[in-house]
């Protein structure tokens, strides 16, 4: 499914970068182990966006690392949500999509709408 979620992004010319902590690299694009081994500056990770497919169990430390790192837009894809995510992101000043929007549905009309 993650792959999927990472052509996605790809066949629409977007810029991406798969994270695995696993991986070197994911469709054929290079791996960061983490969002911090992104290597963004400050501007860098607000600008950035995270669309999370990992398990719920994994996915509430994507969240707190995307907020320490000034990441303020994640997208649960459906199943990734951790539980009370709503409440942890609005703690964390993070704006999150989840609770079964997913982006292989309605990516397109939401990027019809965006500056991206």
């Amino acid at each position: 499914y993650g792959n999927k979620v990472l052509r996605w992004y790809v066949e629409r010319g977007l810029a991406v970068t798969p994270v695995n902590p696993r991986a070197d690299a994911i469709e054929g694009l290079a791996c960061a182990a983490s969002l911090a081994a992104l290597g963004l500056d400050a501007a860098g990770m607000r600008a950035t966006s995270v669309s999370v497919v990992t398990p719920p169990h994994a996915s509430a430390a994507v969240l707190r690392e995307a907020a320490r790192l000034g990441i303020r837009h994640v997208w649960f894809q459906p199943g990734s949500e951790p539980p009370d995510f709503a409440q942890l992101a609005a703690e964390l000043g993070v704006h999150v999509l989840g609770n079964g929007a997913c982006i292989l549905v309605e990516g397109a009309g939401l990027l019809a709408r965006s500056k991206l």
